[in-house]
């Protein structure tokens, strides 16, 4: 152990999502005799992201076959709930279905049938109209995808019956660990963190909405930077509930990387309907009224950001309208739902998506997973991230085992 280093680990892990616990799980497996930490600036585990998660547990219909995103969400799809019936914590395999409302959707919405196919998800199935309407009564569609391997989850149990597993293993998790430096000791790396120094032989960056200010702690400059999108939500009142027996979702637009306003039922009870998807002042800016000036300017400084502007300032400007009016929210779900009236759903929610965008404005859309001296960065990891998080852990182990000299 270096002087003044209070721990030292063969592995460091910054964040104690359910990525970088997912991780530490699969090289406490692996490597049972490797020291681990996970780090995490926040009093708890699964404070950002994971704890802001829908819950929903995805099938693998939306993504490019053979991308990161298709084998690790239908790989991870499955060792989810393989994890959850191993440690008891409730999940529910409730389907969903995706509907096209109009006729001009009905082409993508077969092309996801073939999408989904190709990655491999179970069970899929084209509906017609009154198909829809059997396993959604009030739903008005024309056309539907039924995905019946989509499920429901608490990932926050999830994540914290993760890092209870970590422990029993012998690895450590040290919250309330802001990392502020990380310079070189020799072999090592030095963690500087508001708990104290921490030494590690390599490092795994899992920070999620401050992955690339992470990299850049060890003197990489990422080809991508984080712009956060805030994803609001409403509640639908207890007494309308019965409008929504599961999960209704829109055909996605090609051009952008969510999902589109839409109705998810919680393994808790609730019905929440959203998210919308709007700019976010700060990294943690779950209100329109949080603004941390230097990320605000961290963001207006990037050329990426103005070119995200320049290709989608009209759909960026409706989200920030649909922000701010519940009437329009109501619009938008009355495309799915046209019974849904603005009193039958209050504020909810929020959580921030942590977007990685190129410089030339694009949403980078797969996993970004790379590797640098002695470390592995996890630098682009939004949904379908949470289901995904076991089989990215495993990757990362492996990449790990191969790079490290484990």
């Amino acid at each position: 152990m270096l002087p003044g280093v209070s721990r030292s680990a063969d592995i460091a892990i910054i964040g104690a999502g359910i990525v970088g616990l997912a991780t530490a799980v699969a090289l406490s497996e692996r490597h049972p005799r490797a020291r681990l930490v996970v780090l995490d600036k926040e009093p708890r585990v699964a404070a950002h992201q994971t704890g802001h998660n829908s819950g929903v547990i995805h099938s693998g219909i939306y993504y490019k076959p053979g991308s990161h995103k298709a084998r690790l969400c239908v790989d991870g799809a499955r060792l989810m709930t393989e994890f959850c019936d191993a440690r008891g914590i409730a999940y529910e395999r409730c389907g969903k279905v995706i509907v096209a409302t109009d006729e001009t959707e009905v082409p993508r919405l077969e092309a996801l049938h073939e999408r989904g196919t190709a990655n491999g998800v179970p069970g899929l199935r084209l509906l017609s109209g009154d198909e829809v309407r059997e396993h959604e009564p009030h739903c008005r569609a024309v056309r539907g995808l039924l995905s019946p391997a989509t499920g429901i989850v608490d990932y926050g149990k999830v994540a914290e019956a993760m890092a209870k597993l970590v422990v029993e293993r012998g690895g450590g998790i040290l919250t309330g660990a802001r990392v502020t430096a990380i310079p070189r000791a020799g072999a090592e790396r030095i963690l500087e963190t508001t708990a104290g120094p921490v030494g590690a032989r390599h490092l795994i960056n899992c920070a999620g909405l401050h992955s690339d200010a992470v990299a850049r702690l060890m003197g990489l400059r990422p080809e991508v930077q984080i712009i956060p999108f805030r994803g609001e939500y409403y509640v639908i009142r207890p007494a309308r509930r019965f409008l929504v027996r599961n999960l209704i979702y829109p055909v996605p637009d090609p051009a952008f990387p969510f999902l589109g306003l839409h109705f998810t039922r919680t393994i808790h009870g609730e019905m929440e309907a959203g998210p919308n998807a709007v700019l976010a002042f700060a990294r943690e800016g779950y209100r329109l009224a949080t603004v941390r000036p230097g990320e605000m300017l961290g963001t207006l400084a990037y050329p990426g950001f103005w070119n995200i502007v320049r290709r989608h300032w009209r759909m960026g400007s409706y989200e920030m309208w649909r922000s701010l009016s519940k009437a329009a929210f109501v619009r938008s779900l009355q495309r799915l739902v046209p019974e849904i009236r603005p009193g039958d759903i209050e504020r909810g929610g929020a959580g921030v998506r942590a977007q990685a965008v190129a410089p030339d404005g694009a949403l980078v859309d797969d996993f970004t997973i790379t590797v640098a001296e002695g470390a592995i960065h996890v630098l682009n990891a939004p949904s379908p991230a949470a289901t995904a998080s076991l089989a990215i852990g495993r990757h990362i182990a492996g990449l790990a085992a191969e790079h490290f000299g484990l």
